[in-house]
């Protein structure tokens, strides 16, 4: 038995322990029914198991820790319930985890820590429930929305209420009061916070000079050709207020060199201790900067230091196919223009598995790694690197996983091989986009991706093909739909 599919029914009852006997499933979907009573611990046995979504049900007691036995996990939802006791910490186990949501549960205690080590992790929530302590803002949980905390008061950090100190003061200051007028007090407080003030700022801007001036010796930049700006000109753009993406291969900041090109930045993951230097790692980047052709978006250089690694890239004025299109702009996209993109990636995704030396295979085509040109010409972006940063040691997970969630083709689960049918795959789901103007996932309801939702609609004949395209679409030629 390969999959279980209940959803929204008014079933009732505990869930069996028998469960555990579908050695084989691959999609367990109970979500939108009355089950009740625990999780039953013998769910681990189920090591084939890719999804599980058990959502809006009854189910009480606590999260079996025996679940991160199901390896080859990558959604998985326990939302909406009565579940509670602490998060546990072996969840960090499902290395390949693309979705988490626990929201709406009753669930104590701190967020593991370890999660920010989940690199294959882009979507949480942890909602409503009742958990405490600290947020961490470092590792993964920088790519959390703060909307995946919301509701559990006692939670603090980064985008939530500052965590409480402790500290005993109040006994002080009420002692005071029989010693010092009020006047004096605030005096004293004034003075001392501006001595602090004062003080925090000149600390930090010499240990900002003297970092600035350490790495500046250290950096090294490497050139993929004729560049008229500097490290200094590059290590400018990373600021805050630059950053135009974020995901699991960095954050992009966007810059302007001293002779008005623009570029994009990528700051990748914070790697291995002395990987960043490995002959290996470079060698790859070697191979990355000498690639030229017109729909493949130029490396211009690298530059690295002992701790961090920025790909230097021209920059896309339009951004990306999947922004373009899935936001505001998309109705300006007509058929002939989409037609166009569609031919130049796979033009671009065809240099990259044929005219190669060697062969390069993207692992994570998506919409979101085709980028548009002021005339909104497609480039083919982050080619290689998830392959990259696997090697080099950025992430253990990436060692198992390879593309992004809604466009990771169906065998990957099981053979965690990846070749360019891979990449395929992923291209086809792109043109699934364009035809249609929606995202892979998210849409279609439950357990049902872009690819599920077209073969449903279209059924072989035209009329269905109609069905699916955009409403954006004034006019659209049904033959070139069709072929």
């Amino acid at each position: 038995l390969g999959q279980i599919s209940l959803s929204n029914n008014q079933l009732s009852g505990p869930l069996p322990p028998s469960i555990g006997n579908f050695s084989g499933m691959q999609k367990l979907l109970l979500d939108g029914n009355k089950f009740s009573g625990p999780i039953p611990p013998q769910i681990g046995r189920l090591q084939q198991l890719s999804k599980i979504d058990i959502s809006h049900n009854l189910l009480s007691g606590p999260i079996p820790k025996e679940i991160s036995q199901c390896k080859l996990l990558t959604f998985v939802d326990l939302s909406r319930n009565e579940l509670s006791g602490e998060i546990p910490n072996e969840v960090t186990g499902m290395r390949i985890l693309n979705y988490l949501n626990l929201s709406r549960n009753h669930l104590v205690g701190d967020i593991p820590s370890s999660i920010s080590t989940m690199q294959s992790l882009t979507s949480v929530d942890f909602s409503y429930n009742n958990l405490s302590g600290l947020v961490p803002g470092t590792g993964q949980f920088s790519y959390f929305n703060y909307t995946s905390f919301l509701g559990n008061p006692d939670l603090c950090g980064p985008y939530l209420s500052p965590c409480k100190d402790g500290s005993g003061s109040g006994g002080h200051q009420n002692h005071a009061k029989g010693h010092l007028s009020s006047s004096l007090k605030l005096i004293i407080v004034i003075g001392l916070l501006v001595f602090s003030i004062v003080f925090a700022a000149v600390a930090i801007l010499k240990a900002r000079s003297l970092k600035k001036a350490s790495e500046g010796r250290s950096w090294k930049l490497t050139a993929f050709q004729r560049l008229d700006f500097t490290v200094d000109d590059v290590l400018d753009c990373l600021k805050e207020d630059n950053i135009i993406g974020k995901g699991g291969a960095g954050i992009v900041y966007k810059g302007a060199m001293p002779n008005g090109e623009q570029v994009a930045v990528k700051r990748l993951p914070a790697m291995s201790r002395g990987s960043s230097h490995d002959h290996g790692f470079n060698a790859e980047i070697q191979t990355l900067g000498r690639i030229r052709h017109r729909h493949i978006v130029r490396l211009l250089g690298f530059c690295s230091n002992h701790e961090t690694n920025l790909l230097v890239y021209e920059y896309m004025p339009n951004g990306s196919l999947g922004e373009v299109l899935h936001g505001k702009k998309g109705g300006h996209l007509h058929w002939d223009t989409r037609y166009k993109i569609a031919v130049e990636a796979a033009k671009g995704l065809c240099y990259l598995h044929h005219d190669c030396s060697p062969l390069i295979v993207h692992r994570d085509v998506k919409s979101n790694n085709i980028l548009l040109d002021s005339g909104f010409e497609a480039h083919v972006a982050d080619f290689g690197l998830a392959k990259f940063l696997q090697d080099s040691g950025a992430s253990e997970c990436m060692s198992a996983i390879a593309g992004s969630y809604g466009y990771i083709a169906p065998e990957y689960a099981y053979t965690l091989k990846v070749d360019e049918k891979s990449d395929v795959y992923s291209f086809g789901v792109v043109l699934l986009e364009l035809i249609t103007g929606r995202k892979p996932v998210g849409e279609f309801g439950d357990g049902v991706d872009i690819v599920q939702w077209v073969r449903k609609m279209t059924d072989s004949n035209k009329e269905g093909a109609l069905k699916v395209l955009d409403p954006r679409l004034p006019s659209v030629p049904l033959h070139e739909v069709m072929h």
